[in-house]
This record gives structure tokens, C-alpha cells and sequence, in this order.
């Protein structure tokens, strides 16, 4: 159900992979999109799965979740509701933030002392328009100072090729996101461009990363086209009172 999960303080986190859910393939099986042609039955049931093990005490309306669009708007959370953004905030305890990625990169990002997370899907345009540090500056404008990130599974640079010409419009506007393939092509790593942004943010990144590409446990849209699922970033902030 986890490629990677942790817990501090009040904030629990994790990315999800494709393993646990009940999905039929070729979306096999925790498959956490709201979009493409699977079974709207399974992917709600597949939401109940994943909330009833991340925060068995909440229930799946206590999700707050975005349409995502590859933009750079960030927005405050409301549970239950889905907003048109790529990044969403809160401080609000016991709301699931969730972000959903086949290739994108999820971020997760708390301040534990200030009672503050937020998350964030960077693809290729939202890096270039800087939705994770949009997501560090609404944070600090709810009080967070030492903001930590999570940097979850996404395509790498070795394997995500593209033409030259985008290559050098991604890269002129964060270079370092500019990458070769394994086979000598150009390529973007959209996570060493996000990890740069945190870094000028005066943000400590953890990577918990792997190629979605490369790993079979992993939905990735490159590798299965349409018949790719989602993972998802979660992050909350529970009542440890």
C-alpha cells in the first residue's frame, strides 16, 4: 500500500504504491484516480482502503484533494471539497490532503512545531512555474519556519526523454532539472528541479523517491499510457493531545 510512510509529532505522511487495492488491471489495484476509464466503484473503494489504514479514526470526507491542472495555484484546504489547484495547505487537524502523480512528482512538506503541511504535484509545467515554492510561501504565511519536505516517487531523469527544444524551455527556467537518458538523449528530472527550488527555499528535503518507470510496483504513465493508474501523496495533522 506504502513506498515510503512516516510519523512525527502530530504529522503522519506517505506515498502510496499500486499494491493493496481492488482495481482490475491494467490499473492493478490501489489505482487513486478521480479520471480515465476504471471502475468508479473500485478506485471509492480503493479510497476507503487507503484511508481506513492511513487514518482508520477518519473517514474518506475527510479527504481534501485538487483537480490538478500543471499550474502553480495553491489553495487552502476544505475537506470533502476538490479544488482546481496543484498545491493545497492547512492547519486544520484530521484533514487529508491528498496528491495525486503517474510520473509527476508528489510532495509532501510539514512543519510539525507550527501545526502547518501542505502538498503539492509538480509535473514538468507546475516545477517550471514554481508550485512547490508557492506551496512553502502560503505555508509561512500560516506560520510555519521550519518547513520539511518529502519528495516521492516520480519518473527520473535517465528515463524521462524529450526533444531538445523542450528540453531548453524546461531548463532555462530551472536548469537544474535539465538531464540525459540512459541512451544519451535529452531528458528532464523534474525531481532534482523541485529539490533545487526547496533548496533555495531554505527547505530540508528527505528523498523518498524511485523511478515510477523503473519499478513494476509503481504506476507510470510513460511506461502504460492509458492504462496507467495514480498514486498519491498524504499528508495530515492529527490530534496527539
Amino acid at each position: 500500500m506504502y513506498s515510503f510512510r512516516t510519523t512525527f509529532g502530530p504529522v503522519e505522511l506517505a506515498f502510496t504504491d499500486r499494491l493493496g487495492g481492488v482495481s482490475a488491471a491494467p490499473y492493478d489495484e490501489l489505482n487513486l484516480s478521480i479520471a480515465g476509464t476504471d471502475d468508479e466503484k473500485a478506485t471509492a473503494e480503493n479510497h476507503r482502503l487507503l484511508i481506513g489504514d492511513f487514518a482508520p479514526d477518519l473517514g474518506v470526507d475527510r479527504i481534501a484533494d485538487l483537480l490538478q491542472v500543471h499550474g502553480a495555484d495553491v489553495v487552502d484546504a476544505r475537506a470533502g471539497v476538490r479544488q482546481e489547484a496543484d498545491g493545497i495547505v492547512t492547519t486544520e487537524l484530521d484533514t487529508v490532503l491528498v496528491v495525486r502523480a503517474a510520473d509527476c512528482v508528489p510532495v509532501l512538506l510539514a512543519d510539525a512545531a507550527a501545526g502547518v503541511v501542505g502538498a503539492a504535484h509538480a509535473g514538468r509545467l507546475g516545477m517550471a512555474a514554481g508550485v512547490v515554492t508557492r506551496v512553502v510561501e502560503r505555508m509561512r504565511e500560516l506560520g510555519a519556519g521550519d518547513v520539511r519536505a518529502w519528495i516521492g516517487p516520480y519518473i527520473c531523469g535517465a528515463c524521462y526523454e524529450v526533444p531538445a527544444e523542450l528540453q531548453q524551455e524546461v531548463a532555462a527556467a530551472e536548469p537544474a532539472s535539465r538531464a540525459t537518458t540512459s541512451w544519451g538523449t535529452p531528458a528532464l528530472d523534474i525531481g532534482a528541479g523541485v529539490r533545487a527550488q526547496l533548496e533555495r527555499a531554505g527547505v530540508e528535503a528527505v528523498d523518498a523517491a524511485r523511478c515510477t518507470r523503473e519499478s513494476a510496483d509503481l504506476y507510470s504513465y510513460r511506461r502504460d499510457g492509458v492504462g496507467a493508474g495514480r498514486l498519491a501523496g498524504i499528508v495530515r495533522l492529527r490530534d496527539v493531545a
